[in-house]
């Protein structure tokens, strides 16, 4: 074919695609941005202007990349935005057009949130995991009463998943040099000892997944202590260890922790095993300060390591604000 044939054969496919590409986006009237409640923004960058396209029968607005901070204008991008609009975010441009006034993107952060602290203790075998932001909002979530059991189920995972990585911090290692791929050697540090589970029945066994979700293969006992319906004291009813747990360390696994009852009567039932109160780690999401106290006081070598410690117990020694019943939730509701 010749050249010139082949010139305007690729000048008549650049228009045709040119017609098509603006013929997404039919003008419509305009009509001002805060009386549109559900907005939907379409960015359509590839050499050309921004284009705002508002759902349903909103503006049509142009605007430069550089109103949204883009580093360049030869990418294309959409992306589909919805959500309730208030008049008070947006101010006036020298253009006459409104514009967020604050930032909604991934580096928006409130500068003083305010929410529920975890009471200080001052014992130095109990470990509280950073309150972070992330670690609030999962608490916040697990304690809803309108969370879902899915939900329930899923964050009290995350959470769970933290303790046993904090836990897993406190094991004993000892340095251990290795070789990269690339020939290099690596100063490195590896655990030195073996390590099993025990949860407390029936909530404990919620745990024991974000165990084995960090620790392949790990060995898990089970205790079942139940309250005594006639003195009301925690009893043992059932215990299945593994054979060599004295010389194993022990991640004792209860999510709730209030009069520290069961958790007592479980580390006895370890120790009278032959496991060393220094080698027992327990684990929790909630505790009170009632249960810490008493715990830390008659278990100086036994560390916790809890994800938060709430105000106190109530009149039924149920923890507050707590979470309910946290087997409950997580099995059955």
């Amino acid at each position: 074919m010749p050249r010139g044939s082949v010139a305007i054969t690729t000048y008549i496919v650049l228009l045709l695609e040119n017609i098509y590409y603006w013929s997404l986006f039919p003008k419509q009237p305009k009509v001002p941005l805060e009386k549109s409640n559900d907005i939907s923004i379409v960015l359509a960058l590839h050499r050309h202007p921004t284009r705002i396209h508002t759902e349903p029968s909103a503006e049509l607005t142009y605007l430069s990349a550089k109103r949204f901070s883009l580093s360049s204008p030869d990418c294309v991008l959409e992306t589909r935005l919805s959500r309730k609009f208030d008049s008070k975010m947006f101010s006036e441009s020298s253009e006459g057009v409104k514009s967020p006034a604050q930032c909604v993107g991934p580096d928006y952060r409130p500068e003083k949130p305010i929410a529920t602290v975890s009471t200080p203790v001052s014992f130095p075998n109990v470990h509280t995991l950073p309150q972070t932001p992330q670690l609030i909002a999962l608490l916040t979530m697990i304690r809803d009463k309108n969370t879902q059991r899915a939900d329930f189920i899923f964050y009290s995972n995350r959470i769970i998943r933290l303790l046993v990585e904090e836990g897993l911090n406190h094991l004993p290692v000892v340095e251990h040099t290795i070789t990269t791929p690339v020939g290099r050697t690596y100063a490195g540090v590896q655990f030195q000892g073996k390590i099993c589970g025990v949860s407390i029945m029936r909530a404990g066994e919620a745990m024991e997944q974000g165990l084995r979700d960090c620790c392949r293969s790990v060995r898990i006992g089970k205790i079942l202590i139940q309250r005594d319906e006639e003195t009301s004291l925690p009893k043992l009813f059932y215990d299945k260890l593994p054979e060599d747990i004295a010389q194993r360390w022990v991640l004792l696994l209860d999510p709730m922790f209030a009069t520290g009852g069961s958790a007592s009567m479980a580390v006895d039932v370890l120790i009278s095993r032959g496991v060393p109160a220094e080698r027992i780690l327990f684990l929790n999401l909630i505790a009170s300060p009632e249960g810490i106290e008493s715990f830390a006081k008659k278990y100086q070598k036994v560390r916790v390591v809890t994800a938060f410690i709430d105000q106190g117990l109530d009149e039924k020694n149920y923890i507050v604000p707590g979470l309910g019943d946290f087997g409950d939730r997580f099995y059955t509701m």
